[in-house]
């Protein structure tokens, strides 16, 4: 469900990316309240009269029992991208924005451990959240920040990490590799590959022994990331991803449906049964009769549309969002799976 919530500040990081501050009234708090790695969908109606949707991960850090929580995101400025264009050129403090209650499972709750992330950009946006929280939370933890960025102008909450280096020097480690531009100091320039991470972060730490790997940005620097922990003797299960660009991965091809193939789905407590049409997911199937059936990007990314498949079969296309164990525990994404049995039953209520 998508609630109206008031814009109380737009502040400008770069050239190509803002902060913005969202305003939670009272009777939302609890709704809002979220879990540090987590994102929100918004939407508005585009020029064409279309609706537009896109998720943003919350930034801030989150409030503990009884505090006010703040929701601001970090939104950058995406060739093409109708809502990145909009937030960046006309959004302003005052406005009015449709926005979904948190959601996501790229999170960390506070606890004692070791931790680190490798991020690309605005991957930087959920893992500060992340970081912020669990040091100011748990006085045990510690947390290492490989971050890469094309130049130091590009960089987004420069203030915001240089703050927490600042207030945990002993338990607060950070990393910074610009691809396009000389440091006077620390690394030289050039792209996080694999070969580069493989090399660069046994320096770093004892990386079998850290608790959890959060890597967050574009699909090729996660992707590569994974492959050099993996290598490292990293077990799969402390490994957690969330792709923000997959511009580089080739679309799948069509499927088609079985003949007379039918979707049973569940949603909000209410149950319905209609015919899966050639060529269409699962989630369009479901949004022919429910406009409310949950969706963000349609692009395997997000997660929104996750749900749990009770009887049948279905095959995704691609998947950037669920961990292994909920696939094999039977989730899936329905803006990406087609049906591969005549008959499929979905839950998006688990």
């Amino acid at each position: 469900m998508f609630h109206p919530l008031r814009v109380s500040e737009v502040e400008r990081l770069t050239d190509d990316s803002v902060a913005v501050t969202l305003t939670v009234p009272a009777e939302l708090r609890e709704a809002f309240r979220h879990t540090p790695g987590q994102h929100i969908a918004v939407r508005r109606t585009g020029s064409g009269g279309e609706e537009i949707r896109r998720t943003y991960s919350i930034c801030s850090p989150a409030a503990a029992a009884g505090e006010e929580s703040v929701l601001r995101v970090g939104i950058r400025l995406v060739d093409g991208g109708e809502f990145s264009t909009y937030a960046l050129k006309e959004l302003s403090a005052g406005d009015t924005v449709e926005v979904m209650q948190p959601m996501g499972r790229f999170v960390l709750e506070p606890r004692a451990g070791h931790f680190a992330a490798v991020v690309g950009g605005s991957g930087i946006t959920p893992v500060l959240s992340i970081a912020a929280t669990l040091l100011a939370r748990e006085p045990e933890a510690r947390f290492c920040l490989v971050r890469s960025d094309r130049t130091a102008a590009s960089t987004m909450f420069l203030d915001e990490v240089a703050d927490l280096k600042d207030r945990y020097p002993d338990r607060f480690q950070l990393v910074t590799v610009l691809s396009r531009e000389e440091q006077q100091t620390g690394l030289p320039s050039g792209r996080l590959d694999q070969e580069r991470l493989a090399a660069l972060l046994p320096a770093l730490l004892d990386v079998p022994e850290v608790d959890g790997w959060f890597l967050c940005g574009p699909y090729g620097l996660v992707q590569g990331a994974e492959r050099a922990l993996r290598r490292l003797g990293v077990q799969r299960s402390r490994i957690h991803e969330e792709i923000f660009h997959v511009d580089d991965v080739p679309a799948p091809a069509p499927v088609s449906a079985p003949v007379h193939s039918r979707l049973t789905a569940t949603l909000d407590g209410r149950s319905g049964s209609w015919p899966v049409e050639e060529g269409e997911s699962l989630l369009e199937t479901v949004l022919r009769a429910r406009s409310d059936a949950p969706y963000a990007c349609k692009g395997g990314v997000c997660g929104t549309c996750r749900a749990f498949v009770v009887s049948g079969e279905v095959r995704m296309d691609r998947n950037f969002a669920l961990e292994q164990e909920e696939t094999d525990a039977g989730y899936v994404l329905a803006c990406q799976s087609h049906p591969v049995t005549s008959d499929v039953e979905l839950d998006f209520d688990r």
